[in-house]
This record gives structure tokens, sequence and C-alpha cells, in this order.
């Protein structure tokens, strides 16, 4: 009964009257299917939620990935702890960054202890502008924040936190100032223990080095030590020289990613007998076009590409480089204008294509379905979970296809005839039986029949074809 109970609570034709009810004690077997699954929410059903006394139901629902963070975002102020905490976190299931609106941002961060905060700071929901106009805000706890922007921050701001007429703001950035101060990184050095943790490590990699510092990375820990090296922008250039050269490939790959690089060392690692440094190179942004080809670069063929670490800062005119990982990161930007969209649509790069149709809002439904056909890496099926893939015709080309992922699609096309929808119900796997029984085609009598099936009960209850006197009385039942 509880799969059915819970298809039911995401049947998106479900009557408003129906998921009332299931928000009533009885029936609290549906509440974390209907509150964290459902996607489409009536009003009288979000005041219900909001209101509701039990606070998994309040907590489920601010987690739903399906439910604006504006909806969501009604709950900032919950008296419990629980679902404050909850909505801080990041929905469930949700890999891609969802930013809440500002002022629930605001909300939290002037009235959350520690723990929400903790929770908010690690869920992607708070875009990095936010976080730099705190620079700015009334409270100072807020300024002490800003801090961690540092890089990002204007001269003015800056100057402005190190005079801030607060003790703790100011000691925040007279803190991060210190980050460039190597005298102050090796009076902390010397008071941490010597092996590896974390406040050492953050010292090590972040924080301006002495020359002591350095030699002793130098010649006491090989492979680490000569990967911080490579990494820290305050090693000397003789140094970093030495590992341009270094045996370790990692290590020369680092220098190779180093943002400012003498001329003499990009060229002499363009020709790095590991082709991993010589690709690092060839992405350089200080190189031309003609250079970057010269390089004997490869470019990954495996089936999950990126996520590329500047990803967010590369040039709209890499759309247009011959270098596909350039492209690659380009085609990450959710915000391309139409002409790009439209370019890199037809890409002869796979890893430039699959990357647009799963970050852009407008990406094409042909990209959409291109994709799908083409690529066979992770989160492949939530292409087809884009509003915009394509359905119409999937089930003449592929109901019959002897690969369980193509026949899928067959169950994505909205004019799959019912015999067709029928036979899928009993495909040997699983998901396309699961799709089928879900398809608003499916003939009714198999379809009731299905609800006796314990393995399919919860999907033929969520099919949208279900006559509500069913629904109803699946609930008396």
């Amino acid at each position: 009964m509880t799969a059915v109970l819970e298809g039911l609570a995401v049947n998106p034709a479900a009557p408003v009257g129906l998921l009332l009810r299931l928000l009533e004690p009885e029936y609290e077997a549906a509440w974390s299917a209907l509150c964290r699954e459902r996607r489409e929410m009536p009003g009288p059903v979000v005041d219900a939620i909001v209101e509701h006394p039990e606070r998994r139901v309040r907590a489920a629902f601010v987690r739903n990935p399906h439910v604006d963070g504006e909806i969501r975002g009604l709950l900032v102020d919950d008296p419990d702890w629980f679902v404050r905490c909850a909505l801080a976190g990041r929905p469930v299931q949700d890999w891609t960054p969802r930013y809440l609106p500002d002022w629930v941002i605001d909300r939290m961060y002037t009235t959350y202890d520690n723990d929400g905060l903790g929770e908010l700071t690690a869920s992607r929901q708070v875009p990095s502008r936010v976080l730099i106009e705190h620079a700015t805000h009334p409270m100072a706890g807020l300024r002490s924040n800003a801090v961690s922007m540092w890089p990002s921050l204007s001269e003015e701001r800056k100057a402005a936190l190190l005079a801030d007429p607060h003790p703790a703001v100011r000691k925040s950035a007279e803190r991060r100032v210190a980050w460039d101060d190597a005298d102050e990184t090796d009076r902390q050095l010397r008071e941490l223990p010597s092996h590896p943790n974390h406040a050492r490590n953050h010292l090590l990699v972040n924080c301006r080095l002495s020359r002591a510092v350095v030699e002793d990375l130098l010649d006491n820990y090989e492979g680490d030590g000569h990967w911080v090296l490579a990494y820290n922008y305050s090693t000397p250039p003789d140094i970093v020289a030495r590992m341009a050269e270094d045996p370790d490939p990692k290590v020369r790959r680092e220098v190779a990613c180093r943002e400012e690089l003498d001329r003499a060392l990009v060229e002499l690692l363009a020709g790095d007998p590991d082709p991993d440094v010589r690709t690092a190179v060839s992405v350089r942004p200080e190189l031309t076009e003609a250079e970057r080809a010269a390089i004997d670069h490869v470019v990954s063929t495996d089936k999950d590409f990126g996520p590329f670490p500047d990803h967010h800062r590369a040039p709209l005119a890499y759309a247009r480089s011959a270098h596909p990982l350039l492209r690659r990161r380009v085609a990450y930007n959710r915000n391309l204008p139409a002409d790009l969209v439209e370019l890199l649509s037809g890409d002869d790069d796979l890893g430039v294509r699959v990357l647009l149709a799963q970050n852009h809002p407008e990406a094409p439904p042909e990209l959409l379905l291109r994709c799908y056909l083409e690529y066979e890496g992770k989160e492949r099926d939530l292409l087809t979970e884009n509003p915009r893939f394509p359905g119409a015709g999937l089930a003449a080309r592929f109901a019959d296809a002897d690969d369980p992922a193509l026949r899928r699609l067959a169950t994505l096309d909205p004019g799959l005839a019912p015999a067709v929808a029928d036979r899928l119900t009993r495909d040997p796997d699983p998901a396309i039986r699961a799709a089928a029984a879900r398809h608003p085609r499916l003939p009714l009598d198999r379809l009731l029949a299905l609800l006796d099936d314990e393995a399919a009960a919860r999907d033929a209850a969520s099919n949208p074809a279900l006559p509500r006197p069913v629904m109803y009385e699946l609930l008396k039942t």
C-alpha cells in the first residue's frame, strides 16, 4: 500500500483534495514522496505543507529540487532548526547550482546559527556576487565573511575592511592579508605539528612561503612537497623552473597550469613527453591559435567531460577557437547568447555538445536527443528530464531497439501506441517497465492490473491517466 500512496503523491493529475488528504496522519507513508519528489505543487498544497505540524513534512518540502527557491524560502523562519538546516542544505539529488533568492539568503545569514550557515556554505545556493556584496553589509559578521572573497574584492573594499570600525572585521581582513606575509606563515608553521594536517596544508598551498620553507619542501618532501611548490603562487621563479623539469608529470602539469609562467617554460612544457602536461599548456590564455595547434595535445575521449576549474571565466571568444577544450569551457556558460548556442550545437566535438546540452536552459531539442544517442557517460538520463527534450516520433524509431537505453526513449513519446505501451510494461528492463507503467496511453485494463503488481504499483499509481474515482478508492483501501 505504501507504493500506491507514493505513486498517488507524485501523480501529476492527482486533484488538490486528494493531495491534501495525503498530508493527514493516516497517510504518512506518502509524505516523503509528496513533499520531496512531486514536481507540481498547487498553492493550497504548499500552504498546507508550510503550516503542517510535522517537521518531517516541512523538511522534506524544502529539499524538493523541483520547487522554486521563492517557494521553499517560505520556510526560512521555520521554528524548528531541523527544517531550517534542511533548507540551508542542497535539495536532494540536485547537482546543478540553484541559487536561493537574495532575500532568503540574507535572512539566513542574519538569523541562522553556525550549523545552519555551515550547511548553506556547502550547498552552492549562494552566488558569489552576494558574498562579495557582504563587504558593505551592516552586520559585522557578514563583512567578515566577505573576506573569503578577497581576490574578487575591489581595492577600495579591501581597504575599507582593513579599516573597518569593528575589530573582528579588521582582524579577519588582517589575517587574509597575512597570507602574503612569509614571516607570518613561518610563525604559524612552527606552532603546528610537522605531520600533514589541514592547517599546515592550507599554509603551504595558499600562503606566501619563505625561502627556507621552499628549500625544505624541495629537499625533504619529494612528491607532495614538489607539487606544493608547483602550485603555490609565491614559489620563486628559479624553483618554478626546476619544478618544470621534475620527474613527476603531476608536478610538471601543475607548473603548466600556473596563472603566470615564463615564456621559456611554456615553450619547454609544450614539448613535454607527458601528453597531459602538453595539453595543459595548450589551453594557456596567452597562446595564439597557431601556437596551440603546434602543440601535440590530447583531447580526452572519455565519456565524462569536465568540469574545468576556471570555466566561469572562459571568454566567449573561445567559442570560435580551434581547440576543443576551450570550446568546452565556453559550453558550460548558462548565459551564452543564442548565436553561440547555435554555433556550439553543431560542434564536431562530443564534449562541447554534451556540456552545452547539460548546462544551457535553451539547449535545442535536436541537440538533447543527439547527445543522448551519442553520450554514454554519467547523468545521461538527465538529458531526457529537460522539458525541451523532443518526444514526438521516438516510439516508431526506438520501441524495438536492442539497446534498452534506446527502447526507453519510446516511453517518452506522447503518441506511444497503447499496444506498444502494454508490451513495454513486460520489457525485460525494469526501468522501461516502470516508464511504460507511467505512460498515459497505457490501456486502462493493463494499468489497473499493474496496481496489484507489487513491483509496478508505485509507477501505475503515478500514471496521470488513472481515473479520479480509482485514485480516491485507492485511498480507502
